[in-house]
């Protein structure tokens, strides 16, 4: 079976809610989590071609890099360190309009210039990565990504296996 996304030309929601759309048909036929946060991930870049879109995991109490498109990236962040390690400790989302402003910013590309960073829980609400991603633009994200990022992290969530 192939699986693609069809890109949509439209505002930033159309094209946020058809890919919101295709991630979940995609998802719901597959279990394995790799391969799911793999597509998620090329999904959103292929959408947006943002700088960089990738998933870290928890793993032994720091977040080791999983699944991403883009430049090579930072492979291990500690609890609490940079706005990946604070979106994981704090359980919120972090949208950050410019990376340089941000206390203790981990610069793993000198061409990002904004965040966002959504924490992605397993079934029992735990913390288990965060989807993040950056764009060489400054103030790239606003509410539109949060909502609908916010969409795609619960999509992705209902189909953790």
């Amino acid at each position: 079976m192939a699986e693609e996304i069809h890109s949509i030309e439209g505002s930033k929601s159309e094209r946020y809610a058809s890919l919101n759309q295709q991630i979940d048909a995609l998802l719901s036929v597959e279990s394995d989590l790799i391969a799911n946060l793999a597509n998620t991930a090329a999904a959103l870049k292929t959408m947006f071609d943002f700088l960089w879109v990738g998933f870290y995991l928890v793993k032994e109490e720091e977040l080791v890099l999983g699944p991403f498109q883009g430049p090579v990236a930072c492979t291990r962040i500690a609890k609490g360190k940079g706005v990946c390690g604070n979106a994981w400790k704090e359980d919120v989302i972090y949208l950050v309009e410019d990376v340089d402003a941000f206390p203790g910013h981990i610069a793993c590309s000198s061409l990002s210039k904004s965040e966002i960073v959504l924490p992605v829980h397993n079934q029992e609400g735990k913390v288990i990565g965060v989807l993040d991603i950056d764009s060489d633009k400054r103030a790239d994200f606003d509410e539109t990504d949060q909502k609908y990022l916010t969409e795609l992290v619960e999509i992705l969530e209902k189909n953790l296996k």
